[in-house]
C-alpha cells in the first residue's frame, strides 16, 4: 500500500489489543503480522544455519579479479602470459646494505642475498623459471675478450667467497647490462625479482604471502640489510594486514550508533533492538556469502559498514513510527502494524534505490567491483527481511519505554505548536522567497561544482601504491626502487606479433628497433628493454666492442647468434612474439595515457603485414587498461543509477514533481563531490568510482521518506507549507539522525591505514550529509516552484 493510499480512519487511537482487527491492512502486513511467532521461529533456525556458514567466510585477494579481463589489453596479456612470465603479478625485493661506506661487492652481503635468494624460490607461487636475481643461473653477463666473446653467471658455480672470487662478480655484474635493472647504478643494493603464478584454479594466498615475506624482512635486516618489498602481492597482502584495524572501526561505528540511538530515543530496549538486528543482517550477509561462493576482498570488506548504517537508519524510522504511535495511547501491536503500514512500501523504495546504487556497479567489467555489487545487493535484500519486517515485529512484542514514547510525543505537540527551532527554518523554505534563494544557492553550487568537476582526471594522480598511505612502509620501499633503478615498478610492456620462427627477421626486428627508440623519446620512459636492442649489443660486442657497430646487422646469422643470448622474456619460445618494456616514472593518469598512445600511433603509422603490435601488459599496461574501463564505466554507472532512481521515484510518488523534487538535490550532491575530488587530488579509479553510485542510491532515502509524508499530506488536503511541517514532525527528525548516522558509519574510516578506504569515508561523509541538507532544504523549495502544493497530487 502507498502511504499516500492511507486515510485517517485507518489509523485511529486502539489500547486494547483485541479492538483490533487484526484482518485489516494489506496482505502483506496480515501475512507478517497475523503469524509473527512462525516467522521468529523460521528466522532463528535461519540466523542459526547462516551463522554457522558465515563463520567460514574468507578474506582474500585475486590478482584476476582485480583487472578488466575483457579489455583487450588485458586479452593480449593473459593470452600471451604463458609464453613470456612476469608481465603482470610480480614482486621485487631490493636488498640495500645498511653501512653507507660499504656497496654489494662484499662476503657478507652477498651471502644475505644468497640466503634471501634462497628462502624466497621456495615461496608457494612464484615461478622459479623466471625468477631473476644475482645469485640465479639465468642472470648473465657476456664480454668481449682476447679469446673472443664470453660469458657465463653473474656468480660463477665455483664461487667461494674469496676476494679474487668478488673481484670476478664485481667485474661480472658491471658487464651483465643489469645495472639500473636488478643492480642499482649506486652499487648499494640489488633486486630479486620474482614472477608469481596464479590461476582461477590456482590462486595466491596473499595474506600468508605477505606474511611469509614481512618474517623474511624481519629475520634479515638483522644481518646488515635492508629489505625493501612491492608489487601487486605485497599490495594486497599489506591491505589485507591493515583491514584487522577495521574490526576496531567497526566497534567503534556500533557504539557511536548506540550512543546517537539512545539519545535519540532514550529507550535502551529500542536502541537495542535496532542495533542488534541490523547485526543480524550481518550475520545474514555473510552466511549468504558463503552460500554463494563469494569472500571478501580488500575492497568489499567495506560493505558491512555500509550495510549496519543503512539498517541502522531505516530500523531508526520505524522505531520511531512505533514509538510515537505508542504515545498516543495505541498498544504496542497495533502501532508496530500502523508503523508498517505507513513506511513499509516508502522503506522497500528507499533499499531498492540503494540496491539500485550497489547494482550499477556491475557495469564495471573487473570481476572483483562485480563481486562488491552483488554482496552489497544481497546485503539490501536481507535489510527488507531484518530491518522492515523483523524490526516491527521484534517491537510488537517489546514495546518501547513508556517514557520514551510520552516524550517523543511531548516534542512532536511542542514544536508543532511553537513552530520554532530548526523545523520553523525548514518549513520557511516552502515560501516563495526563501524557495528562490535556495535555488539560486544550488545554482550557483551546482556551477561551480560542474566547473572543478571538469578537471577531474581518471586514474592516479600520485606514485606509489594509491590504496595506501604515502608513508607506509611499501609506499617508502617503491619510492627507494624508483629513486635508485631505471627499471623500476612501472612497467609499460608492449607485444609484437608475427609468423612462428620470424620473431628475429630483420625486417620484423627493424620495426621493434624503431618503436623502442620511440617510446625512449618521451619524457615519462625512464629506459626500455628489447631484443633489437640485445641484438644491437650483440653486434658491436662481435665486433671487439665498437660503437660503431651498435646497429641491427642485416645477417640473418649474426642476429641469430644474439639470439641465443638474449633474455628469453624478450622472445618467446616459438619465435613468433617480441616484448618491448618501457619503464616508467610513475603510473600516474597522463603517464599512461601519452604512452600508450605514443604506442598506438607508432603502430598506425608503420604498418607491416609480418608484425603485429598488440598492447599490453606489464603493471602500467594493465593500470591503463583498468584507467579505460573505469573511464567508461563511469558516465554508464551515474546513467544507470539516475535511472533506476528517477523510476523508482515516479513509481513511488506518481508525480513527475515529486520525482524532480527527489533527484535534483542528488545530482547538485553528485556535482559537489567530483569538485571535492577535484580539490582533494583524487582520481576516478576502482576504489572512488563507486562512491557517486553509492551516494545517490543512498542518499536518496531520505526524499523519500520525506517527500512520501509530504504528498500523502497534500492528497489529504493539506497545503504544501502544512504537509512540510508535519513530513517534518513525522520523518524529519529521523532523516536527521539518519544522515548523521550514516555519516558516523563511515567518517571514521578516514583514520583508517588504508588510504582508499579513508578517501572513500570522506567522499562518502560529504555525499550522506550534503544529501541531507540538501533534502531537507532543496526538496520544499522545489515543491514550491514546481506548484507541488497548488495542486493535490497525482498518484
Amino acid at each position: 500500500m502507498n502511504i499516500s493510499e492511507i486515510d485517517k480512519d485507518q489509523f485511529r487511537v486502539i489500547a486494547d489489543q483485541e479492538s483490533f482487527n487484526l484482518q485489516s491492512g494489506n496482505f502483506f502486513e496480515k501475512l507478517v503480522f497475523n503469524h509473527r511467532a512462525w516467522i521468529l521461529a523460521v528466522l532463528a533456525v535461519l540466523t542459526l544455519v547462516l551463522g554457522y556458514f558465515g563463520a567460514q567466510v574468507e578474506m582474500r585477494a585475486s590478482f584476476l579479479k582485480a583487472i578488466p579481463g575483457s579489455h583487450p589489453f588485458i586479452a593480449n596479456f593473459l593470452k600471451y602470459e604463458s609464453q613470456v612470465k612476469g608481465l603482470g603479478n610480480s614482486l621485487r625485493i631490493a636488498i640495500e646494505v645498511n653501512d653507507t661506506t660499504a656497496n654489494i661487492f662484499d662476503r657478507a652481503y652477498l651471502k644475505t642475498l644468497r640466503d634471501i635468494n634462497d628462502e624466497v624460490y621456495l615461496l608457494t607461487g612464484v615461478d622459479q623459471t623466471f625468477m631473476r636475481s644475482m645469485w640465479m643461473p639465468s642472470v648473465r653477463w657476456t664480454g668481449v675478450t682476447d679469446d673472443g666473446y664470453e660469458g657465463g653467471p653473474v656468480i660463477p658455480d665455483n664461487y667461494d667467497g674469496s676476494a679474487a672470487a668478488i673481484s670476478l662478480v664485481r667485474d661480472n655484474a658491471l658487464r651483465s647490462g643489469e645495472v639500473g635493472q636488478l643492480i642499482a647504478p649506486d652499487l648499494r643494493s640489488s633486486i630479486i625479482y620474482l614472477p608469481l603464478e596464479e590461476t582461477a584454479a590456482r590462486r595466491l594466498d596473499y595474506r600468508a604471502l605477505s606474511e611469509r615475506l614481512e618474517a623474511i624482512r624481519a629475520k634479515y635486516e638483522n644481518q646488515g640489510v635492508k629489505i625493501h618489498i612491492t608489487g601487486f602481492a605485497k599490495v594486497m597482502g599489506d591491505m589485507i594486514a591493515g583491514l584487522h584495524a577495521i574490526l576496531a572501526f567497526f566497534a567503534g561505528a556500533v557504539l557511536l550508533a548506540l550512543m546517537a540511538l539512545y539519545y535519540f530515543t532514550r529507550c535502551a530496549r529500542s536502541t537495542a533492538l535496532v542495533v542488534g538486528t541490523t547485526l543480524l543482517a550481518l550475520v545474514w550477509l555473510t552466511g549468504l556469502m558463503s552460500v554463494f561462493g563469494f569472500e571478501f576482498n580488500p575492497y568489499s570488506i567495506l560493505i558491512p559498514f555500509l550495510i549496519f548504517a543503512i539498517g541502522v537508519s531505516h530500523g531508526t524510522q520505524k522505531m520511531n513510527g512505533v514509538m510515537q504511535d505508542i504515545g498516543r495511547g495505541n498498544h504496542r501491536l497495533v502501532a508496530a502494524r500502523y508503523t508498517f503500514r505507513r513506511l513499509f512500501m516508502a522503506g522497500v523504495t528507499a533499499l531498492l534505490a540503494d540496491m539500485v546504487g550497489f547494482a550499477v556497479l556491475a557495469m564495471i567489467d573487473i570481476p572483483g567491483i562485480r563481486e562488491l555489487a552483488l554482496i552489497a545487493s544481497i546485503g539490501v535484500t536481507v535489510l527488507i527481511v531484518t530491518n522492515l519486517v523483523l524490526i516491527p515485529v521484534m517491537l510488537s512484542y517489546t514495546g518501547v519505554s513508556m517514557q520514551a514514547a510520552q516524550r517523543s510525543l511531548r516534542y512532536e505537540t511542542s514544536a508543532q505548536s511553537t513552530g520554532r527551532g530548526l523545523w520553523r527554518v525548514l518549513g520557511g523554505f516552502t515560501g516563495q522567497r526563501m524557495a528562490l534563494l535556495a535555488l539560486a544557492c544550488a545554482l550557483g553550487l551546482g556551477a561551480a561544482g560542474y566547473a572543478a568537476s571538469r578537471h577531474l582526471k581518471v586514474g592516479d594522480l600520485h606514485g606509489g601504491a594509491p590504496e595506501l598511505r604515502s608513508d607506509s612502509r611499501y609506499n617508502l620501499d617503491n619510492a627507494f626502487i624508483v629513486h635508485h633503478y631505471q627499471a623500476g615498478n612501472d612497467v609499460f610492456v608492449t607485444f609484437a606479433v608475427t609468423a612462428p620462427g620470424q620473431c628475429a627477421d630483420y625486417q620484423n626486428l627493424a620495426l621493434v628497433d624503431a618503436l623502442d627508440w620511440t617510446l625512449r623519446q618521451l619524457p615519462e620512459v625512464v629506459a626500455t628493454r628489447s631484443f633489437a636492442a640485445e641484438v644491437r649489443g650483440t653486434s658491436a660486442g662481435l665486433n671487439e666492442g665498437s660503437l660503431k657497430w651498435y646497429d641491427l646487422p642485416r645477417n640473418q646469422f649474426l642476429i641469430n647468434a644474439a639470439a641465443a643470448r638474449a633474455p628469453r622474456e624478450l622472445f618467446n619460445a616459438t619465435c613468433d612474439l617480441l616484448s618491448t618494456y618501457a619503464y616508467l616514472k610513475d603510473h600516474k593518469a597522463d603517464t599512461l595515457i601519452r604512452v600508450g598512445q605514443a604506442v598506438e600511433k607508432f603502430a598506425r603509422e608503420n604498418p607491416s603485414g609480418g608484425l603485429a603490435f598488440k598492447l599490453a601488459a606489464g603493471n602500467a599496461g594493465i593500470e591503463a587498461a583498468t584507467n579505460q574501463v573505469v573511464e567508461k564505466a563511469n558516465w554508464q554507472m551515474n546513467l544507470g543509477v539516475y535511472l533506476g532512481v528517477i523510476l523508482l521515484c515516479l513509481l513511488a510518488f506518481r508525480s513527475w514533481r515529486g520525482m524532480l523534487c527527489a533527484v535534483l538535490p542528488l545530482v547538485l550532491t553528485s556535482l559537489l563531490v567530483e569538485a571535492l575530488m577535484v580539490f582533494l587530488g583524487m582520481g576516478v579509479k576502482v576504489a572512488t568510482l563507486p562512491v557517486i553510485a553509492l551516494g545517490v542510491g543512498i542518499g536518496v532515502d531520505y526524499a523519500l521518506y520525506i517527500l512520501s509524508v509530504t504528498l500523502a499530506q497534500i492528497k489529504a488536503g493539506d497545503d504544501l507549507s502544512t504537509a512540510y511541517d508535519k513530513a517534518l514532525l513525522f520523518t524529519g527528525r529521523v532523516v536527521i539522525f539518519t544522515g548523521f548516522t550514516l555519516a558516523i558509519g563511515v567518517v571514521l574510516w578516514v583514520f583508517s591505514p588504508i588510504k582508499f578506504q579513508a578517501d572513500m569515508g570522506v567522499l562518502l561523509t560529504f555525499m550522506f550529509l550534503g544529501n541531507m541538507i540538501g533534502s531537507l532544504v532543496l526538496i520544499p523549495a522545489l515543491a514550491r516552484l514546481l506548484g507541488l502544493g497548488r495542486q493535490r497530487a497525482r498518484f
